[in-house]
């Protein structure tokens, strides 16, 4: 006697070749936009909500699209979103000596097993993580709405009009963000306001650099007022006491400006690097029950399959089968052993390469995990856009680089300090595309839930979004590596370097643990600054609606001010804006479009961040400045130019907002 079968199961359109075609565009668009975003302010964004109203409109001319496949799409292109963070470890490479250049087959082998592992690990994560917890999910939450919105959701009452006002949230969004990027370019609107100044008589220092950036604006509106307010603490923590508390230390002499920087660098940098750490365990700590719950989730669900009756399953619970699950994983355990072990062979470390293998893949297999369940339960927590990878990533390379400081550097000439500093690098590399991934399939996941989408379809998906996005990472580091430099690498201009802020500081842990000369008095400030955030945290939990997120206090304190300032502004900003819309008809959809103009935002002036990059690349063969080749005035415009895009910035932010808001409330 056949098995009935669960309800909703009608054949329908979802995993198609022409949404894996718009998929796999959208993703290296994307991906290059958010190398070069990333690798300036030291934050990704999100790409799933402007993948979606874009497959939205190109779908909507055939009949028998779905809200399933649009689903399909972004889930592809999500991947630019979080594969991208990979530019928070492999950057080190250059600024450590080792690479001139990022080797193609080499890199782009570090992202795509890494992130089909990633993708295998998020499936047991699921059912602990997703439909198993009440974690809110916002930027999964935020791209259903945006779906359903498309899709002519019963709940909405003009469906077709929202859509279409969506659309023009983003590309007006992206215009005003990338024409804005190409007049600071010119350098007649300035990039940031800068400002250092002493703070006593002992030596302390401090200062601000304030970035005009219209995606930064936008991350703070994403990612709301509970992280922004967070990221203003850290940066109050890191710039009002660590900077003129340890630059009065040292009792540091010459400009204020280069004092400055160097403590927070040399100093308050570790700082931030403890308290993250301390965050990444905690987190951990809370998800030892659930992930062991979702694990057994999975096993029962594969005990319903080989019994035969995996038509009794509802769709949303049909994951990739657990024992292809393992096939797939183990199959990646062989070419990343190859991996490390060739790394280790070319680096001069030959006398330890089965070591260094073996140990390479136990280390990925096992922190892997850890920092997947991490990363997922902080996305469901506070979103992808903000998810915790740097941070994590720093926990990752103090345990590779301890490792081999403790079981390999003893076995070795004294000469191969740096090819361990290189090696701890990669490996770091690989575990962070595990978590990437991991990260970004649970945000999508919540996502498909709420749309009725079939898991194993999205998770197929994601593996060609990895491959995609793979493909287009190194090429992109290469032009903005050609084009800027990274700051702290032999032979590059500060002026003119991109920050890489994560991957200068986890290149100097590495060093600083192999090397023996890491002052940990930091970190362990650091962790203590940590353990008390997350006390007023779990505080706040019991006596109010608001949150102190213990990793973005981090984050607020090792990320320099110009990548965090105006998060802080566009956080408080999106508050309000949202309260005005709860005041008003449609509060919904006038939330929904504020969301989609904060993703084109961040999309427009990131896409024209590598188009610029692209034109200094080539800058000398034009017969052009490399630093500045789109300058129309000199330095002697500089206070104008503050003035003048300071004013253009908050005129354009209270026009877009009034518009949206408007259109919104109109429904067209």
């Amino acid at each position: 006697m056949s098995q009935p079968k669960a309800p909703g199961l009608e054949p329908r359109t979802e995993l198609t070749v022409r949404g894996l075609i718009i998929g796999v565009v959208i993703t290296v668009v994307f991906t290059a936009a958010n190398v070069f975003f990333g690798l300036k302010a030291g934050l990704t964004f999100s790409t799933s909500i402007p993948a979606a109203v874009i497959s939205m409109a190109l779908l909507k001319g055939f009949k028998d699209s779905t809200i399933q496949e649009n689903n399909v799409v972004q889930t592809i292109a999500s991947a630019a979103g979080t594969l991208s963070s990979i530019i928070f470890v492999l950057p080190g490479m250059i600024i450590i000596g080792w690479w001139t250049g990022f080797p193609f087959w080499l890199s782009f082998a570090i992202c795509a097993l890494g992130g089909v592992l990633g993708v295998m690990y998020s499936i047991p994560l699921r059912r602990a993580l997703v439909t198993g917890s009440d974690l809110p999910y916002p930027e999964g939450v935020a791209c259903a709405e945006v779906l359903k919105v498309g899709a002519g959701d019963d709940s909405t009452d003009t469906p077709t009009e929202d859509s279409r006002s969506g659309l023009l949230a983003v590309l007006w969004g992206s215009i005003v963000s990338a024409v804005f990027a190409v007049v600071v370019a010119t350098q007649i609107f300035a990039s940031d306001v800068v400002k250092y100044f002493k703070v006593n008589d002992r030596g302390g220092v401090t200062g601000f650099d304030f970035g005009l950036s219209f995606a930064l604006f936008a991350i703070g509106h994403l990612v709301g007022i509970s992280v922004g307010i967070a990221m203003l603490v850290g940066a109050l923590i890191g710039w009002g006491w660590g900077v003129p508390h340890y630059a009065a230390l040292a009792g540091g002499t010459g400009a204020i400006a280069d004092l400055a920087q160097a403590t927070w660098s040399h100093k308050v940098r570790y700082v931030g690097a403890g308290a993250i750490a301390v965050s990444a365990i905690w987190t951990l700590a809370k998800l030892v029950k659930p992930v062991a719950s979702g694990l057994a989730g999975a096993m029962a669900a594969n005990r319903v399959r080989k019994a035969g009756q995996a038509d009794t399953l509802p769709r949303t619970e049909r994951d990739m089968p657990i024992g292809l699950v393992g096939l797939v994983t183990l199959a990646c355990f062989v070419p990343i052993a190859w991996l490390l072990g060739h790394f280790a062979n070319v680096s001069g470390l030959g006398n330890a390469v089965a070591m260094l293998a073996i140990g390479g893949v136990a280390f990925v297999v096992l922190m892997g995990f850890f920092v997947s369940t991490v990363c997922g339960y902080m996305a469901g927590l506070i979103g992808s856009s903000n998810s915790p990878l740097s941070g994590v990533g720093i926990l990752v390379v103090i345990c590779a680089s301890l490792l081999l400081a403790a079981f390999v550097q003893p076995h070795l000439a004294p000469d191969t300090g740096k090819a361990l500093v290189a090696f701890s690098l990669f490996v770091t590399a690989v575990v962070f595309t595990v978590a990437a991934i991991a990260n970004n399939n649970l945000q999508d996941l919540k996502t498909g839930q709420l749309v009725d989408a079939t898991p194993w379809k999205q998770q197929a998906a994601l593996i060609v979004g990895v491959i995609a996005g793979a493909a287009v990472i190194p090429p992109v580091l290469d032009l903005v590596n050609q084009a800027y430099g990274f700051l702290g690498a032999p032979g590059v201009n500060p002026a003119n370097a991109l920050p890489a802020p994560q991957a200068g500081l986890i290149s100097a842990l590495a060093q600083g643990v192999i090397q023996g000369n890491i002052d940990w008095s930091l970190i362990w400030t650091g962790a203590g600054i940590g353990a008390a955030i997350i006390l007023i945290d779990e505080v706040l939990a019991r006596v109010s609606r608001f949150r102190l997120p213990p990793l973005a206090v981090g984050l607020g304190i090792y990320l320099p001010t110009v990548s965090t300032l105006m998060v802080v502004v566009g956080s408080v900003v999106g508050w309000v804006y949202d309260r005005q819309a709860d005041k008003g008809p449609r509060a919904e959809p006038v939330k929904q479009l504020g969301v989609l103009l904060a993703s084109g935002l961040i999309v427009g002036e990131s896409i024209i961040g590598v188009v610029i990059a692209a034109i200094k690349a080539f800058a000398e063969k034009l017969g052009l400045n490399k630093d500045a080749p789109l300058a129309l005035v000199g330095g002697g415009f500089d206070d104008y130019a503050v003035w003048l895009g300071g004013g253009a910035f908050a005129i354009v932010v209270f026009v877009l907002y009034r518009w949206v808001a408007r259109m919104g409330r109109a429904g067209a």
